[in-house]
């Protein structure tokens, strides 16, 4: 049974590609009871899905509860191109090994979101690698050049010298043939997909379809504030983190950034935000309390109410408290490093998870955010000794107990 809820359909969404169109498609599957083919693409180039990705998974799950096919599509093809979207230099491209690793991994976490039941996976390789190269020359003359360059960071690209190859130019051809392969009604993507939809748009067209209404999302801001949530640039939440990570991570955010996350991340709604937001304004809401609300929400939805509760009172019991949590992760020096009696800091917290490189232990310590057993570590040529039994705190959630 179609039963379309289309202000929930809008809510979150950028734009919406013509939005007469989609109108006309919700009301005629209604009335046919004809569920739509929903797409989306997600190309498997890092094995974690976070936060960001959810906010598209979610309107996905929106059509599913709808009634509508929502078709999750790795691109395992595509990957081992590399979307040029956003990108100022040629993108690596990834082995055909390091994309299927990643593609079951994204085949795991996904349905912590989407209904596995009515969920459709599907691969584009199953058309793209079935393709022959007189298939492959057919649709590059589906397309010309001047459209491509009409896309805005291929023309920055190449009015400023910087190499564009013929291989990136294949890629919106290739993911705009997915919405062929598969006769989307509607295709979902970030606002950095906006081509590469409206690619698929026109190439329905030259293959006779009906062409794709075409709904795109924000991109979700950060940790940080200021650029999209990145496991790079490590300002992400990963939706297979633990409660305690997630919550602590989102009581994190900015103030004016979680009214961002309420409204693309949540279902609550629209009346309790705005009711949040008059609150705060007149002095009736802490904004403190609103954010442990979207922390609970945001927790529950990949775990459950009573881990968000547990994860809640640990946040309390570490940070209001200023206590130390029940149970600590341990890292115990091998034999070989304990040989000279001790270890540089730095060095242990590379061994010990806590940070990516030297270089970046180096900066942890100089700003000042690593503490020993609770106090702040000074130097960043600081030494533990053997025998040694210490918890190390970087920042405020992360917490590992040295052994040696």
């Amino acid at each position: 049974m179609i039963k379309n809820d289309i202000e929930l359909l809008k809510r979150g969404v950028e734009e919406i590609i013509p939005v007469d169109e989609f109108e006309k498609k919700l009301a005629k599957s209604e009335k046919e009871n004809r569920p739509l083919v929903v797409k989306a693409g997600f190309d498997p180039t890092a094995p974690d899905i976070h936060l960001g990705h959810a906010v598209l998974l979610r309107k996905m799950r929106h059509f599913q509860q709808m009634g509508h096919t929502v078709v999750f599509l790795i691109g395992d093809f595509t990957g081992m191109i590399g979307d040029p979207s956003m990108r100022s230099v040629t993108r690596k491209a990834l082995t055909r090994e390091e994309v299927l690793e990643n593609a079951e991994t994204y085949k795991r976490q996904v349905f912590k979101i989407l209904d596995r039941e009515k969920t459709k996976v599907a691969f584009n390789s199953e058309w793209c690698g079935a393709m022959t190269f007189t298939d492959v020359l057919s649709l590059t003359a589906k397309y010309n050049v001047a459209r491509m360059l009409e896309r805005d960071d291929f023309d920055k690209r190449y009015k400023g010298g910087v190499p564009i190859t013929i291989l990136e130019f294949l890629y919106p051809l290739v993911q705009g043939y997915d919405s062929v392969a598969l006769k989307a009604d509607i295709e979902l993507g970030g606002t950095d997909q906006k081509f590469n939809l409206l690619v698929g748009r026109d190439l329905q067209r030259e293959y006779g379809q009906e062409p794709q209404v075409i709904m795109t999302v924000p991109l979700l801001v950060g940790l940080d504030g200021v650029q999209k949530m990145s496991k790079s640039l490590h300002n992400y939440v990963g939706i297979n983190e633990s409660p305690r990570e997630i919550f602590g991570k989102v009581m994190s955010i900015s103030d004016g950034l979680m009214f961002l996350y309420f409204d693309l991340v949540t279902d609550v709604p629209k009346r309790e935000i705005e009711a949040f937001q008059k609150g705060m304004a007149d002095g009736s809401v802490h904004p403190r309390d609103v954010k442990v609300r979207l922390a609970k929400e945001i927790c529950s939805m990949f775990h459950d109410p009573a881990a968000a509760d547990g994860a809640e009172a640990e946040f309390n019991r570490i940070f209001v408290k200023k206590d130390t949590p029940d149970e600590i992760p341990e890292y115990a020096v091998p034999g070989e490093e304990k040989e000279s009696g001790k270890i540089w800091l730095a060095k242990a917290m590379v061994l010990a998870g806590l940070a990516g490189s030297n270089g970046e232990a180096r900066r942890l310590l100089k700003g000042g955010g690593v503490y020993i057993d609770g106090v702040r570590v000074e130097s960043e040529d600081y030494e533990i000794t053997f025998p040694a039994d210490l918890v190390v705190k970087v920042g405020k959630r992360r917490f590992v107990r040295i052994i040696g």
